[in-house]
């Protein structure tokens, strides 16, 4: 496994198959463009360098099959379906990211009917049974303090590290 540039961390190997997938996609593409420059000034002195590019580019192709063998790399029907209709596939990603928004706020507002109807019920509990809402009160911040030293515990790396959420 190669290192990434500076040789800190292993680099993925899927990602290095689709880096070498890559770079094989654009050599083609160089092979295509120098075959086109062939063809559109096409003599008879240029017929061996045409066969030359030819078998250039079926070498590469073959290249490109095998290396690509060692990528798994799943794209959506609907992204393939968009390059066929000669669309953008960031219309796809745009798609899922405001379906994903849409979801996300409905999320977000059926959680805060459910804090306001606790904070509802919390004001009700205490107006009817002011000592029961404050033991509960107690019990909860109880419970609050052993989750969070839980979740603090948790986040411990192994090396003794802990994880730092960033602040947003």
């Amino acid at each position: 496994v190669q290192g990434v540039a500076g040789g800190d961390r292993p680099e993925d190997p899927s990602k290095q198959n689709l880096a070498q997938v890559t770079g094989s996609i654009q050599k083609t593409l160089g092979l295509l463009h120098q075959l086109n420059l062939n063809v559109s000034s096409f003599s008879s002195a240029s017929q061996l360098p045409l066969l030359q590019r030819l078998n250039a580019l079926v070498a590469e192709l073959d290249t490109m099959q095998k290396l690509a063998d060692g990528c798994n790399i799943q794209v959506p029907m609907e992204v393939v379906n968009l390059i066929d209709d000669g669309k953008n596939p960031d219309e796809f990603t745009r798609d899922v990211l405001n379906s994903c928004i849409a979801k996300n706020q409905i999320t977000k507002g059926k959680t805060d009917a459910f804090k306001s109807l606790r904070k509802h019920l919390l004001e009700e509990l205490e107006e009817a049974f002011p000592d029961d809402a404050e033991a509960y009160r107690q019990i909860r911040a109880t419970s609050a303090a052993g989750s969070k030293r839980l979740a603090q515990s948790q986040s411990a790396l192994p090396n003794g590290d802990a994880k730092v959420k960033p602040e947003h």
